[in-house]
């Protein structure tokens, strides 16, 4: 598989623009990735799609694994959940925290920011990736909060 050649842009300048430079250059076809513990969900998409270097994850919520039950103890133990579920996702695809280039996070309560943001570091001790956040109504089964990262992942060929 060969690589985009606008991946490393990513870590610099993670634009709209450079994204889509890196799904049109070159084409490659989409993996769409759902493991069979993700799959007994019944969830109505893919766990991850990966495209030549870069896996998507879809948003993650702070469910205790293989449920769909919410970790107890509000924000917090949320925001670890969270980001223990990214972990597992991204290991499971043969990636890490250290490649993740862009998160996405939507929050039932943006005044919980700095609560969610002191665990959020821990699990980005060197180069942190680009980020968004905003408030968000109506998160799925009620959590306080939702994560989308997307990481680069080298091919076994490259």
């Amino acid at each position: 598989m060969s690589s985009c050649p606008f991946t490393e842009r990513l870590r610099t300048l993670p634009t709209l623009g450079t994204l889509l430079l890196c799904f049109a250059l070159p084409s490659q076809a989409a993996e769409f990735l759902n493991p069979p513990e993700e799959a007994a969900l019944g969830l109505p998409f893919s766990d991850a799609v990966r495209v030549g270097d870069l896996l998507i994850l879809s948003g993650k919520l702070g469910t205790l694994p293989g449920t769909m039950e919410l970790a107890p103890g509000g924000i917090t133990a949320e925001s670890k959940q969270v980001m223990e579920n990214i972990k597992t996702s991204l290991e499971r695809y043969g990636a890490s925290m250290q490649d993740v280039v862009k998160c996405t996070v939507m929050m039932a309560d943006i005044d919980e920011w700095a609560d969610f943001n002191a665990v959020y570091v821990t699990y980005f001790p060197g180069p942190k990736p680009a980020r968004s956040a905003f408030g968000a109504a109506g998160l799925a089964l009620g959590g306080r909060l939702e994560v989308e990262c997307w990481a680069e992942v080298k091919s076994s060929n490259d």
